[in-house]
C-alpha cells in the first residue's frame, strides 16, 4: 500500500476535479437548443472546451494578452451559439453562465468536509475570481482558502499559479498536496515541489505510465479515507 503523504495543506483543482464542468456546459447547450441529439451536443461541448484550451495556451505562449475565464467562456458560448444559428445576446449570456452552474461530483462536498476537518483545504483554479464565487456557491464547496490563477494573470500549468498556494501556506512546497483529476495539472505541481494525488473522474486526464504521483485514488471518498485514517 502506498504510504500516506505527510502534508500540512491539501490543495484542490476545482474544474473537473470537484465539479462536472462538461455536464454544466451540456445542460446550457440543451437549454439553448432543446432536442439536440447526444452526439451533436457532445460535439458542441467539445467545441467549447477546445476553444478555452486553445486560448489558454495562446495566453501562456504570449500570443494573446491575459483574459480571465469569464471572457474565454463567453467567447466559447458565442462560437457554440453561432454554430447552431442562435444570435440572441441574452441567450448567449445565459449559455456562457452555464460554465458557472456546475454540479459537484456525488462525493465532492462530503469528502471535502471530511478532509477539511483534519487539514486546511485550499481551492486553486484556472477559473477567474468572480467565476469561482458562483461556481463554489452553486456546488456548495466550502474552503479555508480559495485562489485563482487570475491573481498571476496566467493559467495552470504555469509554475507561478502553484506558487500562489505555496506562498499562501507559508510552508515549503513539499508540505502541500495537490489533488486533481488532470495528470497535466499534477505534473505542474510536481515541477514546483508539491506532493500530488490523482483522483479518477469521468472527465479529466489520466496518468501516463511514466507518471509517479504520491497517491492515485478512484474517488474523492477514497482520498478522504487515506488522509483521515491515521
Amino acid at each position: 500500500m502506498t504510504p500516506t503523504p505527510d502534508v500540512d495543506v491539501v490543495v484542490f483543482d476545482i474544474l473537473g476535479t470537484m465539479v462536472d464542468e462538461p455536464g454544466g456546459i451540456e445542460r446550457g447547450i440543451r437549454s439553448l437548443v432543446p432536442g439536440l441529439d447526444e452526439a451533436r451536443t457532445g460535439d458542441l461541448v467539445g467545441l467549447w472546451q477546445r476553444h478555452v484550451d486553445e486560448q489558454q495556451r495562446e495566453i501562456l505562449s504570449g500570443g494573446r494578452p491575459y483574459a480571465d475565464s469569464t471572457v474565454l467562456d463567453r467567447e466559447a458560448a458565442e462560437r457554440v451559439a453561432a454554430e447552431v444559428g442562435v444570435g440572441d445576446p441574452e441567450a448567449v449570456r445565459s449559455l456562457a453562465a452555464s460554465a458557472q452552474r456546475l454540479d459537484p461530483w456525488p462525493d465532492s462536498v462530503s469528502a471535502l468536509g471530511r478532509i477539511a476537518a483534519r487539514l486546511p483545504v485550499t481551492g486553486l483554479s484556472n477559473a477567474g475570481r468572480s467565476a469561482l464565487t458562483r461556481i463554489n456557491a452553486h456546488a456548495g464547496l466550502r474552503w479555508h482558502q480559495i485562489l485563482s490563477a487570475e491573481d498571476v494573470r496566467g493559467y495552470k500549468p504555469r509554475a507561478d499559479v502553484y506558487r500562489l498556494a505555496v506562498a499562501d501556506s507559508g510552508l515549503a512546497p513539499e508540505r502541500l498536496l495537490m489533488v486533481a483529476a488532470h495528470a497535466w495539472d499534477l505534473r505542474g505541481a510536481q515541477a514546483v515541489g508539491m506532493r500530488t494525488a490523482y483522483v479518477e473522474r469521468p472527465v479529466g486526464d489520466p496518468p501516463r505510465p511514466e507518471d509517479a504521483f504520491d497517491l492515485e485514488v478512484g474517488s474523492l471518498d477514497g482520498l478522504a479515507e487515506v488522509l483521515t485514517s491515521s
